[in-house]
């Protein structure tokens, strides 16, 4: 798996979180709020608005 890309699948950005895929649909695409980049019908996410929406969510 490229490490290098600037946009990430749904199972490099849980890799990228240290998360399961599972648990990156529940907490991240299951939100509206969360930014996503749209390659026809697949969603492709950005480790920059990953972060973003972390620093964001924090309690």
């Amino acid at each position: 798996m490229k490490t290098n890309t600037y946009l990430l699948t749904r199972e490099q950005a849980a890799d990228f979180l240290g998360i399961d895929p599972k648990s990156f649909d529940k907490f991240f695409r299951s939100d509206d709020e969360f930014k996503r980049f749209m390659l026809g019908k697949r969603e492709r996410y950005v480790r920059k608005e990953l972060i973003e929406y972390i620093n964001k969510k924090l309690v």
